[in-house]
């Protein structure tokens, strides 16, 4: 049986870690963090949950079915084109990718700035720049591995480590009381959860598969047995390095949190926090990080969509898919980062319950191959709650107060097993696709 060497199975996994490490994933662990305060370690379990281990078992069950378009399939065709295309316009040019770009400029340019320089034709400028870099890396996906895995991840690492080790070594304080919402432990653990949604990773991990799959065939492993089993060692590389990661930031935003209190988010945190323990030097340090991080992310993301977006309508090639994406990104971050992540929060609210059901039924698929019905059933009863329950927190109403755990944001849950015993309670249909 071929098998991928240790050391490239390693840099597979550094490579899935980069594309998956970016703008989101630094804010969000020292934002919860410094709400959380004393609540730090309840709320990055909840956040471990949602945003390593959600990511790793999407990787794990998208190469197992062999894409998201045929884990969607189990669902109904329709569904799996909208659902396949609504994921990579999100995780692609309508939210993430624009967010690298505004997130890397944000923590790089103003801090070095003066109050009357003109920031608008700086951000012009550094996302021109930002997204042509981007898209030259891009335009070889096969080579991802070589390039994030082998430079970029690593610098990253040892950037976030020094970081970590200055705050153990002069800690500025220590934890603070938590906010109300983080007030008890399973309050933290359902908020840390939540804003695990922030960081896109589990519908990431839906479309990175392809990706990674590229990069082991580039390193000689071609049966397909051996692709998966490569893809979901990779996958478990990947999480232990986010989690790890995780608990760093986490730290870091805690006695940030104590020694500077009500920041306004992770960013202002860490912002904080490495300007006390490295003075003006710290904004530098910050601003690689940043950069580093989310310029990996923006690429894998850019390769991701333009792979699947290819093979899905083929009139255009990888390439020019690459361009496009690259070219809607760029006039979409012109927007600016609030007004992003603005955008963002409805719609992870609504498609990532969808994304978390279907994932965990994929793991339940041989014991509902005679229970087809499951998948549409358990889909559609939890994207209805999901879709009102968000309607409902736009709309300032409380007509879905009742349903249970919706008050931590979890309302989705009960329907979602209401559906799942229907689904199973239904007359059995023909076999489901295997």
């Amino acid at each position: 049986m071929e098998r991928l060497r240790k050391r490239d199975l390693l840099l597979v996994g550094f490579t899935l870690f980069s594309m998956f490490f970016g703008a989101g994933n630094l804010i969000f662990p020292p934002g919860i963090a410094a709400q959380a305060g004393t609540m730090t370690w309840f709320a990055v379990l909840g956040l471990a949950v949602s945003a390593v281990g959600l990511p790793v078992l999407g990787v794990v069950a998208v190469a197992r079915t062999g894409g998201l378009s045929a884990l969607g399939d189990r669902v109904h065709p329709r569904f799996s084109r909208v659902f396949t295309v609504v994921a990579y316009l999100a995780i692609g040019p309508c939210l993430a990718i624009p967010r690298t770009a505004t997130t890397s400029f944000e923590m790089a340019v103003p801090p070095f700035v003066g109050d009357n320089a003109p920031v608008g034709l700086y951000q012009l400028c550094f996302l021109l720049v930002f997204f042509v870099l981007a898209l030259l890396v891009a335009l070889r996906p096969e080579k991802l591995t070589d390039r994030l895995g082998k430079i970029m991840c690593p610098i990253l690492i040892a950037l976030i480590l020094v970081t970590f080790a200055a705050c153990l070594i002069h800690p500025p304080a220590g934890y603070g009381a938590p906010a109300p919402a983080y007030y008890s432990p399973v309050s933290a653990v359902a908020q840390g959860f939540l804003q695990g949604y922030q960081t896109m990773d589990t519908i990431a991990a839906l479309a990175f598969g392809v990706i990674i799959s590229l990069n082991i065939r580039a390193r000689g492993v071609q049966e397909n047995h051996s692709v998966v089993r490569s893809t979901v060692r990779a996958g478990i590389i990947a999480g232990i390095l986010l989690f790890l990661i995780y608990a760093m930031l986490a730290h870091i935003g805690a006695v940030s949190a104590g020694a500077f209190p009500d920041p306004t988010d992770g960013a202002q945190a860490l912002t904080n926090v490495v300007a006390a323990l490295f003075g003006p030097g710290g904004s530098l340090l910050l601003a690689a990080i940043f950069l580093i991080a989310c310029f990996n992310v923006c690429v894998g993301l850019i390769s991701s969509c333009g792979e699947f977006f290819s093979e899905t309508f083929p009139a255009l090639s990888y390439r020019q898919w690459a361009v496009l994406f690259a070219l809607v990104s760029f006039l979409i971050a012109n927007i600016g980062l609030n007004q992003i992540l603005t955008l963002s929060l409805p719609v992870l609210n609504i498609i990532y319950p969808v994304a978390i059901v279907l994932i965990l039924l994929s793991f339940f698929h041989r014991f509902l191959v005679r229970r087809p019905r499951v998948y549409p059933v358990t889909i559609l009863f939890t994207g209805v709650a999901s879709f009102l329950l968000e309607l409902e927190r736009l709309t300032f109403s409380d007509m879905l107060a009742f349903i249970p755990l919706a008050d931590l944001g979890l309302g989705w849950l009960l329907p979602a097993l209401a559906g799942l015993v229907l689904g199973l309670l239904l007359p059995p249909g023909a076999p489901a696709e295997q």
